[in-house]
């Protein structure tokens, strides 16, 4: 072998090396060494889901990129046993159609140099041209394959993308990369993501959602459970069995401090400075998980996730600040949706003079002002997802009608567009109005109405749940910072669940940001409680009275006899006679 050669020419070389010791002849024609169709049918059971995630969750994904050009997708498991192929199968010659059904081998001992066989044993991927193929027979073809890892990093399969040989080589290695990336990365969520959260990280924000992404899948502790190949090229290492501590410069906890999946600055330990984005586990699709422990909030996700994967309207009605945002995103991480998107559209939000714009999409050139590019609509970039259409009662009627026709037809028309589009949706939408109220007083569309509302659900009050103390504690400790006590003063749970809450789970979570920014690392006291919150209670908390420790409360306070008494719900005459009484 040259010294000069070149990684690829020498990876070429060394397979005809192993052809020659197989006893191969370039003029022998291939033997794929076909299963029967029993053997066939028992390892089609048992490679199911290494299938189905190719077929549902990848190949989709590049159908824009192969549906321009001949290509033959095959995939392969860890023997080089075909399972199946999709594309084009022109190019392929008459007597060598049997070898690229299901069940036909694509090692090197029957076939010769072949990317998938070859990819097989250097275990990196590879593209092999027309002249490369070993066996004169396959030199009608070239393709590129790439190996396949699971979570725990076995190899599981090959990844081939073949075609007539007139394509570009670096187009079809970088492509058939590129959905192996993405098989790998499905093939780690798969195991994982139910149960553990995943960081995803890049050189730039606006590539999170590339396969070339980071993706490290982490226990509540920080340690590294899996990791994508891409993660080690970032690194610089492999993350495996490391902590989040070690490879980023911040604990475990003030990571999750960030807001879910919303992009945030890191800094790798001795390397570059990365963009990440962290998602919490998911649930099983079908199976919401119960995001409270109150009945009635776990009976609403049960009924509305069943009906939503029925493809039933389900509308979400509550008091302001109940959660209804938190609701419809529980819904959709645990739909079998979960990996395409939720569009959430403010109707509020948007002025009423682009609303139909902003939803429905426009051509380019549609009006005075429109982007050259044109805008393809919210509810477009629903498709395959799920539309959240928040605070709906608050509509343009003329655009209730449009809307009402999308939900009909399921297809837009967009502005300055004379051809509808079709799009494949979920429909989920809120309201703090009664809506039939709103149809009563002619403000609502009633046929819009019974289009929405195929299930309708009350979200309780956080004054109502019988999980509020829970509640309390998990907000507490979603924004305490890890020097501050891990746990409220009983007198502050108690006074906070005795509370009557006009402002539901926004004021909860606004009361607790300021107290504990208040009280820094000490525990939270009555003077660290907002003048709002301690205005709007209602009546004395005799609980807190009768058994918290009033002195110790009392030194919380800085010796602030009136907001102790004020938090106490009491006058600071019985709070007087009440210290004298211990």
């Amino acid at each position: 072998m040259a010294a000069s050669a070149s990684p690829h020419a020498q990876l070429i070389q060394a397979s005809w090396a192993r052809c020659r010791d197989h006893g191969l002849q370039p003029q022998h024609a291939p033997d794929f060494d076909c299963l029967t169709s029993t053997e066939l049918n028992a390892l089609l059971e048992q490679r199911q889901a290494l299938l189905r995630l190719t077929r549902e969750a990848v190949l989709p994904q590049y159908a824009h990129l192969l549906g321009n050009a001949s290509y033959l997708v095959m995939l392969a498991d860890a023997s080089g046993c075909l399972l199946d192929s999709w594309g084009s199968r022109r190019f392929i010659e008459p007597r060598q159609q049997h070898g690229f059904s299901a069940g036909a081998h694509w090692h090197e001992r029957g076939v010769g140099t072949n990317a998938l066989g070859t990819a097989l044993v250097c275990a990196e991927a590879i593209h092999v041209g027309q002249d490369e193929h070993f066996l004169r027979q396959n030199r009608y073809m070239s393709s590129a394959a790439a190996p396949l890892f699971d979570a725990e990093r076995q190899l599981v399969g090959v990844l081939d993308v073949a075609s007539d040989g007139y394509l570009p080589a670096s187009q079809t290695l970088g492509l058939v990369r590129m959905m192996g990336q993405s098989l790998e990365n499905r093939l780690i969520l798969a195991e994982h993501a139910d149960r553990h959260a995943q960081l995803i990280f890049n050189s730039a924000s606006d590539n999170l959602d590339s396969p070339w992404a980071g993706l490290l899948v982490f226990d509540e502790h920080g340690q590294v459970l899996a990791a994508n190949h891409r993660a080690d090229t970032l690194l610089g290492c492999n993350p495996l069995l490391q902590n989040i501590a070690q490879l980023f410069q911040l604990p475990v906890q003030q990571l999750l401090n960030h807001p879910r999946q919303q992009p945030f600055a890191l800094q790798a330990t001795g390397r570059n400075r990365f963009h990440c984005q962290w998602q919490p586990p998911r649930e099983a699709p079908g199976r919401p998980a119960a995001c409270s422990a109150d009945p009635r909030l776990e009976k609403a996700l049960a009924q509305a996730g069943l009906l939503l994967e029925k493809d039933i309207p389900v509308l979400v009605q509550g008091e302001t600040g109940v959660g209804k945002e938190v609701f419809v995103d529980t819904l959709h991480r645990a739909s079998s949706r979960a990996s395409q998107p939720l569009i959430a559209v403010n109707c509020a939000a948007i002025p009423a003079e682009l609303v139909e714009s902003e939803l429905f999409g426009y051509d380019k050139g549609a009006f005075t002002g429109a982007h050259q590019k044109g805008n393809p609509g919210l509810i477009r970039k629903a498709h395959h997802g799920i539309l959240f259409l928040d605070e709906i009662g608050d509509m343009p009627l003329p655009t209730q009608a449009r809307l009402l026709r999308v939900l009909q037809t399921r297809s837009i028309q967009p502005l300055g567009s004379g051809e509808p589009v079709a799009v494949d949706i979920r429909v989920v939408s809120a309201s703090n109005r009664d809506l039939a109220e709103e149809v009563r007083a002619g403000r609502f569309r009633q046929d819009l109405y019974y289009r929405i509302a195929g299930l309708a659900v009350v979200l309780p009050p956080l004054r109502e749940r019988s999980d509020r103390r829970q509640l309390i504690e998990q907000v507490h400790a979603r924004y305490r910072d890890p020097g501050q006590p891990a746990r409220l003063p009983a007198a502050i749970i108690e006074l906070l669940d005795q509370h009557p809450w006009p402002g539901n789970m926004r004021e909860l979570v606004s009361v607790l940001q300021v107290a504990l920014a208040l009280a820094g690392n000490g525990p939270v006291g009555v003077e660290h409680l907002p003048a709002g919150f301690l205005a709007e209670l209602q009546a004395p908390v005799l609980l807190a009275t009768e058994e918290a420790d009033l002195h110790a409360l009392v030194e919380q306070a800085n010796g602030n006899l009136s907001a102790v008494a004020r938090g106490l719900g009491i006058s600071r005459t019985t709070l007087y006679k009440r210290l004298r009484e211990r």
